[in-house]
């Protein structure tokens, strides 16, 4: 069982940054792929960007290219993402996500992650 808690949501204004982290209690943490999903009212959640047991295989969604940044650190066993550039169509919950790498499934699909975080709010405004 893997617990996952994010930190680093908040309110910003457009063209601010904000660093969200999630900690992971599992001691086999850089056996997991991770991910970034948002789910804003009313609509589904949604992929944002992953990254690979190494750190090596990163992908982002193609509206946050080039805006956010997925990184890990192993030893701390963190997942981090960087979001600059913030717009207010940003604005969501923001869910940290572990795939066990013997499932080995798509890492964009929300279906192929075995755990989840609470969850962190990003508030974007105009």
């Amino acid at each position: 069982q893997v617990q996952l808690v994010e930190s680093g949501g908040g309110l910003v204004q457009a063209g601010g940054s904000l660093r969200l982290s999630c900690a992971a209690s599992e001691g086999t943490f850089s056996l997991y792929a991770m991910g970034w999903f948002r789910q804003a009212p009313g609509k589904e959640r949604e992929f944002v960007a992953a990254i690979g047991q190494s750190g090596a295989i990163r992908y982002y969604t193609n509206s946050v290219k080039g805006r956010f940044t997925i990184s890990r650190d192993n030893a701390k066993k963190m997942v981090y993402l960087q979001m600059n550039t913030l717009k207010p169509e940003d604005t969501a919950v923001y869910y940290c996500a572990a795939q066990w790498r013997g499932v080995a499934g798509d890492l964009t699909v929300k279906g192929s992650y075995n755990y989840w975080g609470q969850g962190t709010q990003v508030t974007v405004s105009s």
